[in-house]
């Protein structure tokens, strides 16, 4: 073999070497979801693993979103701690921030009025920084009263067409009031419940990711 041939054929070997780790560079990068909620984002009585944030993970990637779920859950949080800490909590890189904040005001028997004013500044903020809003909405009981029930119900669809957010309509659809879903107090979704929330927001989330 001549010395030209052999190093034409060095080069070419050279080259298919580079070119595995280069497609892998031009990969995109998993994109951030910011789960900005209360005990049920934060997983409240359960394991990391089968919280919301990485249950939802999962089943985004399944569903080929490819996204890094984070969790910015605080129990106890109203509508209203949700805004003052909506700045810091959710990180500059998000792309989709999940916003399911006012079970804690229905449970207080807030005024839907002030929730409502919450959650348009949460979205107002979050939109001024060009990160995409899941608005996951809630079906009040009608035991707190039909006309309480429906005004607090109507606040996410109507602050989701004003801010051209998209709603999820309800977080805890299919989990809410079944026992063997929730844990013993009844409010919180157990392992199995939890599942279920992902399955049911996921399509959603990978819409608002495009």
């Amino acid at each position: 073999m001549t010395p030209e041939r052999f190093l034409s054929r060095r080069a070419v070997l050279a080259g298919a070497v580079l070119a595995a780790p280069g497609v892998a560079l031009a990969q995109p990068k998993p994109r951030i979801v910011t789960l900005l909620g209360d005990s049920i984002t934060a997983g409240l009585g359960l394991p990391s693993r089968s919280a919301l944030p990485f249950v939802l993970e999962t089943e985004l990637n399944r569903l080929g979103g490819r996204a890094r779920v984070r969790g910015a859950g605080v129990s106890g949080d109203t509508s209203a701690a949700g805004l003052a800490r909506v700045d810091f909590s959710v990180q500059a890189d998000t792309t989709v921030c999940v916003v399911a904040l006012g079970g804690n005001d229905l449970l207080q028997g807030l005024d839907p009025r002030r929730t409502s004013q919450n959650l348009d500044r949460i979205v107002a903020r979050l939109k001024a920084r060009r990160i995409k809003v899941v608005l996951a909405g809630m079906r009040p009981p009608p035991a707190l009263g039909r006309s309480y029930a429906r005004d607090f119900a109507a606040i996410f669809p109507t602050l989701a067409r004003k801010h051209g957010a998209v709603l999820y309509p309800d977080l805890l659809a299919g989990v809410a009031g079944v026992p063997r879903l929730n844990q013993r107090d009844g409010i919180h979704p157990n392992t199995e419940g939890v599942k279920i929330i992902a399955r049911g927001l996921a399509p959603t989330v990978v819409r608002a990711l495009g």
